[in-house]
């Protein structure tokens, strides 16, 4: 239980006891569903042992990695090395893809056929590693490339690539804005803007991270 108290870090237990009862359920099978969950680079849980695969960067340097874990009643318990048994890390990814898909994001179109957010449920920002989630973005978009902000857990905006200048000067300050304010509380992913082509990720756009 060492790295699950490093991860979950209070200390306290209580929350040390929540955690093994996650566990409990895991082990026993109540609890069963794998879902990916996007890091930054510098993600403690790499160093303890979480399982990874980087999207931005090289596994020396990751920039963004997607983790996998177990979504508890409590606490989201991730796959460490040794808990994966006969799986593969491909295997993993795939499970966790079906579950992501099959997870109801909730979509709020904020400027009539030119912008979507999906955000304040856990998988939202996730949500960009499912091609069938992002297919139906294109066609809601009617858009063939999507620009797609996911600066925070829980937060996905979307617009067309091809937007008009005010739409894509708006989109860029509103992630700027989400980015710097930790007043969200949630956890920042990236400062990095994702292409999407054919409901995957094709392209990105690295923006300054000189004033973060």
């Amino acid at each position: 239980m060492t790295f699950l108290k490093r991860i979950f870090g209070s200390g306290k237990d209580s929350d040390t006891q929540c955690v093994e009862e996650t566990v409990s359920k895991i082990n026993s099978g109540e609890v069963n569903k794998i879902y990916p969950i996007l890091k930054p680079g510098d993600w403690v849980g790499i160093r303890y042992g979480a399982i990874k695969q980087t999207i931005l960067g090289t596994e020396d340097n990751p920039e963004l990695v997607i983790g996998y874990g177990y979504d508890g009643p409590n606490n989201f318990i991730f796959l460490t090395h040794d808990m994966l048994q006969d799986k593969t890390i491909q295997q993993v990814f795939q499970e966790a893809i079906i579950n992501l898909d099959a997870f109801d994001a909730p979509l709020n179109e904020v400027v009539l056929n030119k912008v979507i957010v999906s955000d304040g449920a856990d998988f939202c920002s996730e949500k960009i590693l499912s091609k069938t989630f992002m297919l139906d973005l294109h066609k809601r978009l009617n858009a063939k490339e999507l620009l797609v902000s996911i600066p925070r857990r829980r937060n996905m905006m979307v617009t067309s690539r091809q937007a008009e200048p005010d739409i894509l000067n708006k989109f860029m300050s509103v992630h700027s804005n989400t980015w710097k304010n930790d007043s969200y509380g949630t956890a920042p992913i990236t400062n990095t803007l994702f292409v999407i082509g054919d409901g995957e990720i094709n392209g990105i756009i690295r923006l300054n991270t000189e004033e973060d």
